[in-house]
């Protein structure tokens, strides 16, 4: 398996795209083993598309789409204005509101990074924020989106791992007002000594705020119908994806009417471009995934980690370690399909609750799209902004910092990821 692991490294730096570095490497074990037929791999990648779970995945795609056609990132954007603009570092905060406001819409970090760059980054840089802050502060508010529902990544651990989708996604919303806040904090005493002023110089009006959350009430309701049908049996978590849609279209048309028929038309083809490049992934995922298990690879990183402490914090300590240092260099979708049946099973056995687990890991697992060499985020926002690698590294030190210990303190306190499925779910 050494083998077949350096060969997709290889592969991913000679910049071959990941469903077929993973593909190829994974038919490579077979070379290595004549005496399994070669038939296998045709069938694994086939009967891994054939998880009826796994239906949530195009269907929240689609609906992440519909939602940014609907109108709502106008909304929210003058909500989080309103909730943040008076506190120091002016759009900076706001970016980060939003990104939380957000997450429940696009679904996508790189593409809510992406959008809010578009969005914000010019005036940002206009307003005398460096442009390395900047790039910095929209990149990395990008973080909450995936542990917001219906982060897709939710989707896929609580498929592969037979984990509740719906514990996962109440159990995102603590850990997300945990970034927020860390987030803020950070921009707040950087903004602080380099003398950036608010976005607002007086409090809102009562009207003023009552328009704001009227304006983005719908897009604060679309997470709550989620966990409302979950609870109460109304939806399971495909036929939720379908509910998803419906709603986004349903605001996009009547609500906002701000969809037309070309918003409608691009939605879908920017809907079938996502949905097949997330499902070649899993498809091919499957082939690297079955000579993982023959290889008894899970049971060998168990054993390596539990020479190290038996104590469940420390693994998950060296588990988010190690993931973090991957997810330099490989995708974090890629890293919750051929991760989560290596290391699910050794929290389990050590007795962690796989939600909480599964939190701690898809954070952890994210904090790649930010970071060199490879941060697809990071190179989207660098990119719009026309912002050296460099400068964003730097900037970037203090929003690292504070997300890496959020991302410890919900290690040691699995209370804060695990409240709200209890309350909601028993």
């Amino acid at each position: 398996m050494l083998i077949v692991a350096l060969a997709f490294v290889v592969l991913i730096l000679m910049g071959m795209p990941v469903a077929f570095a993973i593909g190829i490497s994974g038919a490579l074990f077979f070379i290595q083993h004549p005496e399994l037929p070669f038939t296998i791999p045709v069938q694994v990648t086939v009967s891994q598309t054939q998880n009826f779970a796994l239906l949530a995945v195009p269907l929240f795609i689609m609906a992440g789409n519909f939602m940014n056609r609907s109108g709502i990132t106008e909304r929210l954007l003058e909500l989080a204005s309103v909730l943040t603009g008076r506190l120091t570092g002016g759009l900076a905060q706001v970016s980060i509101a939003l990104s939380a406001l957000m997450g429940g819409v696009s679904g996508s970090a790189i593409a809510d990074a992406a959008m809010q760059s578009r969005m914000l980054g010019e005036e940002m840089v206009k307003r005398g924020f460096t442009l390395g802050f900047a790039a910095s502060v929209l990149s990395y508010g990008a973080v909450l989106t995936p542990i917001i529902p219906p982060g897709v990544g939710m989707i896929l651990y609580g498929t592969i791992g037979q984990v509740s989708i719906g514990r996962l996604f109440a159990a995102g919303f603590v850990p997300a007002f945990l970034l927020w806040l860390g987030l803020s904090m950070a921009v707040w005493l950087t903004a602080r000594r380099r003398g950036y002023t608010p976005e607002r110089e007086r409090r809102p009006t009562v009207r003023e705020t009552v328009h704001a959350f009227t304006g983005g009430i719908w897009a604060l309701l679309f997470p709550v119908f989620l966990l409302l049908g979950l609870r109460m049996g109304v939806f399971t978590p495909s036929e939720i994806g379908a509910f998803a849609v419906i709603y986004a279209v349903f605001i996009g048309v009547l609500i906002y009417r701000k969809m037309k028929v070309r918003g409608f038309l691009e939605a879908l083809e920017g809907s079938l471009g996502d949905v097949g490049s997330v499902m070649f992934l899993i498809a091919l995922s499957a082939i690297f995934s079955y000579g993982i298990v023959l290889d008894r690879v899970p049971e060998a990183v168990s054993g390596w980690i539990l020479g190290l402490t038996g104590n469940l914090q420390g693994a998950m300590v060296l588990i988010a370690l190690f993931v973090l240092v991957i997810g330099f260099f490989i995708d974090a979708t890629v890293l919750i399909i051929m991760l989560t049946p290596i290391f699910l099973p050794l929290v389990r056995e050590l007795g962690g609750d796989p939600v909480h687990f599964g939190i701690v890991f898809i954070l952890a697992a994210t904090i790649g799209n930010f970071t060199p060499p490879v941060g697809a985020a990071m190179y989207a926002v660098c990119s719009i902004l026309q912002c050296p690698i460099g400068a964003y590294t730097r900037e970037s030190m203090p929003l690292f910092t504070a997300v890496a210990l959020v991302t410890l303190f919900l290690i040691f306190v699995p209370g804060a990821v695990l409240f709200l499925p209890r309350l909601i779910f028993g």
